[in-house]
């Protein structure tokens, strides 16, 4: 299982969605996107769930907001994200 580490926080719009589309793209089964941002990508998300990805998002207690995604159903997001 790969991981893409995605920390979008000093990118400025649109090079997050644009950064996190690219990475979307070249994703297998076997991989999921973590994405690290100082807010909820909603715009991202409802994207990826259009396209038959799986995501979660949480925001920690500084602020910074975790966002997963994948297509693989055997990735456990919540486990990820108890990681971080």
């Amino acid at each position: 299982m790969q991981e893409l580490v995605l920390d979008a926080r000093a990118l400025e719009h649109p090079k997050p969605l644009e950064e996190a589309v690219r990475l979307l793209q070249q994703m297998d089964e076997t991989a999921y996107l973590h994405m690290i941002h100082r807010k909820n990508p909603i715009p991202l998300l409802q994207m990826a769930k259009e396209r038959g990805y799986r995501t979660l998002s949480i925001e920690n207690g500084d602020g910074v907001w975790h966002i997963f995604i994948t297509k693989n159903p055997q990735i456990d997001l919540e486990e990820k994200a108890r990681h971080v």
